[in-house]
């Protein structure tokens, strides 16, 4: 109990982000058609989500304004290429986690802020 189970990344463009996050991470995202609005299942070897249509507009970016979830990833630098190769940003570039892992932190089309990290007891 009181254990994160689920996420959902809300979009301007289901699809894109659909795409975009099956592209880098190879996880199983179908559509939901029995929702009331543009609704993607996600499913990942771990915490299952959803990517949704957005409610609202974006506003101007003034930082992280919602949790901000991190993928454990076996290279940081093939996601990060993959990431990049698939239209996403740079956020906050690579950096050691001394004695537990590489991190950074990357945009989506949507301006959504994701991390990612590889476990590296040798990080410095």
């Amino acid at each position: 109990m009181n254990s994160i189970v689920y996420f959902e990344i809300q979009s301007s463009n289901t699809e894109r982000e659909a795409n975009f996050y099956r592209s880098v991470f190879g996880w199983n995202i179908t559509k939901d058609a029995s929702m009331p609005i543009s609704y993607y299942r996600i499913e990942t070897d771990g915490i299952q989500g959803a990517i949704l249509e957005r409610p609202a507009p974006v506003t101007p970016m003034s930082g992280t304004n919602a949790f901000t979830c991190s993928i454990e990833v076996a290279s940081f630098d093939k996601t990060a290429g993959l990431i990049l190769s698939n239209g996403g940003q740079v956020a906050l570039p690579k950096f050691a986690v001394p004695g537990r892992c590489w991190q950074g932190y990357f945009l989506d089309a949507d301006q959504n802020v994701f991390g990612i990290f590889e476990v590296d007891e040798n990080a410095a």
